[in-house]
């Protein structure tokens, strides 16, 4: 077993992703610590995750007065404090202005084969609606590195599903969401090898 991969986890909302990341550290099968959760709402539900597991957790709404910068600053900051190697989007539904020192440090999965689907306002519901509008045969999620612009980045995994016939977005968003289970796990699983 490799070393775990220190992470960050920024969330938003459900925390369904951190709570998949939870189960598989529990179940020993994904060498990751989590040391650190940040919400960006009082009231997302990941933060009840992140505390059963005795997790420490913030808050960090982005206020009006807050400039990107001063928002990327509260975000990055105790990131650095917590030492950790990787930042995990999980739903986090803010955009932040990633810092030089952590470049290629950030992840994000994105539920749709980027760069197909992706940019400002494509995220839930809205992108299964997109794929299915344009008739796409195939759909899946995309596993990549953060930079200053929505759901670009380089790729590190994508992972493909169907679209059958007759496809609703709900059906679509919850094969996809399956895909997402392992997907992102995997791509920490390669980066934590790479790690040792």
């Amino acid at each position: 077993m490799p070393v775990p991969l220190s992470i960050a986890v920024l969330i938003s909302g459900g925390g369904t992703t951190l709570r998949n990341l939870l189960d598989k550290i529990q179940s020993e099968s994904l060498p990751v610590e989590i040391r650190l959760v940040i919400s960006s709402s009082p009231t997302a539900r990941g933060l009840e995750y992140a505390d059963a597991a005795g997790i420490p957790s913030l808050v960090i709404e982005k206020k009006k007065s807050f400039t990107d910068a001063a928002f990327s600053d509260a975000v990055f900051s105790p990131c650095r404090d917590a030492n950790v190697r990787y930042v995990v989007m999980a739903g986090f539904l803010k955009h932040v202005l990633i810092p030089a020192d952590f470049e290629k440090r950030v992840l994000n999965i994105h539920p749709a084969l980027l760069p197909a689907f992706g940019g400002k306002g494509m995220y839930g519901h809205q992108v299964h609606e997109a794929v299915i509008a344009a008739g796409a045969k195939e759909s899946g999620c995309t596993v990549h590195y953060v930079d200053n612009e929505y759901d670009h980045g380089p790729i590190i995994l994508h992972r493909k599903v169907p679209v059958l016939p007759g496809d609703t977005p709900s059906a679509l968003q919850a094969r996809v969401f399956s895909a997402e289970c392992e997907t992102y796990p995997d791509a920490l699983r390669q980066l934590a090898a790479q790690a040792t």
